[in-house]
């Protein structure tokens, strides 16, 4: 049955009707119980006729094509390029989001561009995207798009990339990453309070889902932290993090470590200082994790790839753009074979620093 509250509307996965009326989504661990009409907290999952029903299906805030690093990457398809895109609103409630005026959005006209999976999918394969990332805003709140640009991507042969900050229910986390290829999860800070206070969240989920990707999936992992000075940035808290990902996930998914700048709720906090990444990145590699990267800071050494075996310069990056490529067809050292961890190609793609946004068509 169309919907007439929402008339844009389509079908909703996971949720369950309560005794009292109301139905509770079951997308992400907020649990929103609405009654019928009613929004949840990340505005575009909405409950009618007794069903939780997507509001922003088919309809983007925008595409563009981006070199995979930028989600960050640097282990998936390197110098490659990859079609972008989100929708609106957030379940999350971050102080410092770097993309509020997407994730917060309590209105459709940021929604501009429509396009069905097919057009998303075929539009990336004639751009000569080797995949697709749902990224700008969470993907796990609009998971029934997501997954039906995923199939009809992967019927093009194309990958699928998710930039999360795995705050996802486990039957709806399965759902989601069973379309996947590569993720990379945003791990905010290690503490509670900072989810809490910051996000209005909680840290367990996110760590439950990075278990489950690393340990249950294939999908390729790597993580993000945006460091936040004063917030989650201290010795402790870093070697805490660091520690944890060493000793339950391994050594090998690798670390980002990104620069905060003043924006959202948090405008009186500075931007972080080069020094400070660099400091964390030395604590990472001394908690035992083999690939540790620098964002949104120039640092070509923190930016670069660098074997585990011999020490060699594997891939050279400065920023986006991709310098010397020391890796063998099937991904090692050419040096002395160690394998490098990740998904590769023989051949470094060519896509550089390059932003192309892009309209498309329903």
């Amino acid at each position: 049955m169309a919907s007439t509250t929402f008339p844009d509307a389509a079908p909703g996965r996971h949720f369950r009707r309560l005794d009292d009326g109301r139905i509770e989504c079951r997308v992400c661990p907020r649990l929103c119980k609405l009654h019928d009409g009613q929004r949840g907290l990340c505005f575009v999952r909405a409950a009618e006729g007794g069903e939780i029903v997507l509001t922003t299906y088919g309809r983007s805030s925008g595409f563009c094509v981006d070199p995979v690093e930028k989600k960050p990457l640097n282990h998936f398809l390197p110098g490659t390029p990859i079609l972008s895109f989100g929708t609106a609103g957030c379940n999350l409630t971050c102080k410092f989001c770097q993309n509020w005026d997407i994730s917060k959005a309590r209105a459709f006209d940021r929604l501009q561009d429509q396009a069905s999976p097919d057009a998303i999918a075929a539009a990336a394969e004639d751009l000569g995207c080797r995949s697709v990332a749902f990224t700008y805003n969470d993907p796990v709140i609009f998971l029934e798009y997501a997954t039906d640009v995923a199939d009809a991507c992967r019927a093009r042969g194309l990958k699928t990339v998710a930039v999360t900050a795995g705050y996802v229910e486990p039957a709806a986390r399965a759902d989601f990453f069973a379309h996947m290829y590569a993720a990379n999860v945003d791990l905010k800070a290690f503490t509670e309070g900072f989810y809490k206070q910051l996000c209005t969240a909680a840290l367990a989920p996110v760590l439950e889902t990075l278990r489950y990707l690393k340990h249950e999936t294939p999908v390729w992992l790597e993580i993000t932290t945006l460091l936040i000075p004063g917030q989650n940035d201290s010795d402790d808290e870093v070697t805490a993090l660091s520690d944890w990902i060493a000793e339950t996930l391994g050594p090998d998914v690798p670390l980002h470590f990104s620069a905060f700048h003043p924006d959202y709720r948090m405008r009186d906090i500075p931007a972080t200082p080069a020094t400070t990444l660099s400091r964390a990145r030395r604590i990472a590699q001394a908690a035992g994790l083999h690939h540790v990267y620098t964002g949104n800071v120039h640092d070509p050494e923190g930016g670069s790839t660098w074997c585990t075996g011999c020490g060699a310069l594997l891939i050279e990056r400065d920023w986006y753009d991709l310098g010397r490529w020391h890796l063998t067809p099937e991904g090692s050292c050419a040096s002395c074979g160690t394998v490098l961890p990740g998904v590769f190609e023989a051949a470094p793609g060519t896509w550089g620093r390059k932003r192309l946004p892009v309209r498309l068509s329903a």
